[in-house]
């Protein structure tokens, strides 16, 4: 039977990474072990303080890091590195499985020829705003996809679109590629896919897995998050200028827009029309960060002890 480790970033982790624990463990392909690669350890054991976490989940292994030390690719990496399964899936605290085959089935498309990840379709949770339950659809149809080289020309930039919030891959074809890239503010998971991509590998969409991930975020928050998204994109031109992103986002807002109509919403389009400037304001000044001074770039990103390095 192949071998598969579950690996979790987490910062400030509360109950809903507790629900993922547990639906981890009830998945119908047993998991070798978890291994958490926690940011703080005050905040972890501020989730566990009180419980018999360690004695009940004996498969768990807990790294504990500092703010300052993790980094979005390298801090991945690490936990790789304390793998030895044949296959691992990258997971985020905030993803829950839908069911009891997500495992099975990321796993089945690895086994297909040539593919070197395979990624959940992540649902809206229930108490989600409309315009989140769209851009979720739109981002995760319900349709699965194999996507290579080959579609460059009609998938651009979502021929590489991948998501680490689920997703599985192929260990000796991740270590074969040099992993993720090892210092990085964003975008890491599809940067792999990318590397993948160019050297002949598939990405598959497995639709059929399915966890329940979502955000309603701020105006704020969604600037800051698209400032990093432009410093990512900027910092790896190799990829995103080749295949801009742009077009798609576009296109998103208009079927977010008409969806809205559609739904006799209309009261919530001036909302997503603003959301969307903040959005691409903050991508703007990411693109050009090295315009800016430094103080500004800081305030600006959600990812402060990037800058730090």
């Amino acid at each position: 039977m192949d071998r598969v480790d579950i690996i979790i970033p987490t910062y400030k982790p509360d109950q809903k990474f507790l629900r993922l624990i547990d639906k981890l463990e009830h998945q119908s392909v047993p998991i070798n072990r978890i291994i958490v690669m926690n940011t703080e350890q005050k905040y972890f054991d501020r989730l566990v303080y009180g419980t018999s976490f360690s004695k009940e989940h004996h498969n768990i292994v807990v790294r504990h890091l500092s703010k300052r030390e993790y980094d979005h690719g390298r801090t991945r990496n690490q936990g790789v590195r304390h793998s030895d399964a044949d296959y691992f899936i990258m997971m985020t605290q905030d993803a829950v499985p839908a069911d009891e085959y997500v495992v099975e089935r990321l796993l089945e498309k690895l086994h297909q020829e040539n593919v070197a990840v395979s990624y959940a379709r992540q649902l809206a949770d229930e108490n989600s705003s409309e315009e989140e339950r769209y851009t979720r659809n739109f981002n995760y149809p319900p349709e699965s996809r194999m996507k290579d080289k080959s579609q460059l020309p009609e998938l651009g930039i979502k021929t590489f679109f991948c998501s680490n919030v689920c997703a599985a891959y192929d260990r000796k074809i991740f270590d074969s590629l040099g992993g993720f890239v090892k210092h990085t503010i964003f975008n890491e998971d599809m940067l792999y896919a990318a590397k993948a991509v160019e050297a002949g590998y598939i990405i598959a969409y497995a639709a059929e897995a399915q966890v329940y991930h979502s955000h309603d975020y701020t105006n704020k928050q969604q600037f800051r998050r698209n400032f990093d998204l432009g410093v990512s994109q900027t910092e790896h031109l190799e990829v995103f200028e080749k295949y801009p992103s742009e077009s798609e986002g576009i296109r998103m807002v208009r079927g977010l827009a008409a969806h809205l109509k559609k739904k006799k919403l209309r009261r919530r389009i001036p909302h997503v029309l603003c959301q969307s400037a903040c959005k691409y304001a903050g991508y703007l000044l990411g693109r050009n960060y090295r315009r800016l001074p430094r103080r500004l770039v800081v305030a600006m990103s959600s990812n402060k002890e990037y800058w730090l390095h």
